[in-house]
């Protein structure tokens, strides 16, 4: 078989199956890598293998049997000391096994951006013990928000008021974490004007930005998110700044998700995921190239157009599941994609998942308007259409 790739994915969420997606338009045979069967991007993928990313000999085998010429992590919880060992072999790890190591827990990535780029952030500490987080919301004062190093998608994270709350905190992050150490970062609450994802992608011919992408979140995940978000030209090129030496810093190629928090023309830096991002689901609708196309352009060096958006505004609403089971449906996608025409995009993704969890995202509207206020009002009335039903 004839292939112009072979990818080796780590981790098969929705995400990945859109990677997936992307990559085998241009000819990719990707092997879609996760802990359980029937994962999303495995139902889209050549091949699949099931193990834990955390088991650094099952990783080695993985890699071994298959000899991929790319390792593209999609999730955080993997042994990182794996990928630098498959790197040195001369596997392209994406972007680079040093940036999967630096950002497999926040502490790592926040440490290089405040202390050795000087990029600016919130007061924080890290903490390995209650007594450690009580020391450490003293120095970033209440209210603060505390969330494990290494989680996903909002997991373990409160933001805490009274310092009684301290210790119940502590315990939702530790329960809720992932990987195998009880740490967490506490970090002061950022009274922030809004907050955006800058899809930065950093290829062989240089750096290239996304319009910036705004997003409401809840729970300490993603509920809703927009492109353009609406910023000063001052705050956008200090994002941008900041962006790049980040990037650079890492190194390697493809596309991340960077997060700052904005008051006024304030830019502070917040998060970076070394891989598409869940709020950049949008630009499935809003782009000529949606982050898992530009993704794999940057990945295989081809060239990248002028990165463009396609409406005024776009946005996505996500469907979230209210309980755990294996039994469901998800219904109601007519209705949803009938509030589409008359000059309006409304498009839908199904992830897949075999099981439902209580907040578990499970599909996402998109839609297309005049602003923002409008493709946000649409993606949420799409959302609102879908149902999922449990016999």
């Amino acid at each position: 078989m004839s292939f112009t790739a072979k990818i080796l994915l780590l981790g098969s969420g929705e995400l990945g199956k859109e990677f997936v997606i992307s990559a085998k338009r241009l000819g990719a045979y990707v092997v879609a890598c996760d802990s359980y069967a029937g994962a999303p991007a495995m139902q889209v993928a050549d091949e699949a293998e099931i193990f834990s990313m955390l088991d650094a000999d099952l990783l080695r085998a993985a890699v071994g049997k298959h000899s991929p010429d790319f390792v593209v992590p999609e999730i955080e919880a993997i042994r990182t000391e794996v990928l630098a060992e498959i790197e040195a072999a001369g596997t392209t790890v994406v972007p680079s096994a040093r940036a999967a190591q630096m950002t497999m827990n926040r502490d790592a990535i926040r440490a290089l951006a405040a202390e050795t780029l000087g990029l600016e952030t919130s007061r924080f500490r890290f903490a390995e013990s209650l007594d450690e987080v009580r020391t450490a919301a003293a120095h970033t004062r209440l209210p603060c928000v505390i969330k494990p190093v290494m989680s996903s998608s909002g997991k373990g994270q409160t933001t805490v008021e009274r310092e009684a709350d301290l210790e119940a905190a502590w315990d939702y992050a530790v329960a809720n974490m992932r990987g195998d150490r009880a740490r967490v970062i506490v970090e002061e609450f950022i009274r922030f004007d809004y907050e955006i994802t800058l899809l930065t992608v950093r290829t062989r011919d240089g750096i290239l930005f996304c319009p910036p992408i705004g997003h409401r979140q809840e729970k300490g995940d993603y509920r809703e998110s927009w492109q353009p978000a609406p910023m000063s030209t001052q705050a956008l090129e200090d994002a941008q700044a900041m962006a790049r030496r980040v990037v650079d810093d890492l190194g390697g190629y493809g596309i991340f998700g960077i997060e700052f928090f904005v008051a006024g023309d304030r830019v502070i830096f917040s998060e970076l995921s070394p891989r598409p991002h869940d709020t950049g689901m949008v630009t499935l609708l809003s782009q000529n190239l949606s982050e898992f196309d530009l993704h794999v352009r940057a990945i295989l060096g081809l060239p990248i157009p002028e990165i463009a958006l396609r409406y005024p505004a776009a946005a996505s609403a996500v469907v979230l599941a209210d309980r755990e089971a294996e039994d469901f449906s998800i219904g109601g996608l007519a209705d949803a994609l009938a509030l589409g025409g008359n000059g309006r995009e409304v498009d839908v993704r199904v992830f897949g998942k075999p099981v439902t969890r209580p907040n578990r995202r499970m599909a996402v509207a998109l839609a297309s308007g005049g602003d923002v206020d409008d493709a946000v009002g649409a993606a949420i009335a799409a959302a609102g259409k879908m149902r999922i039903a449990y016999p």
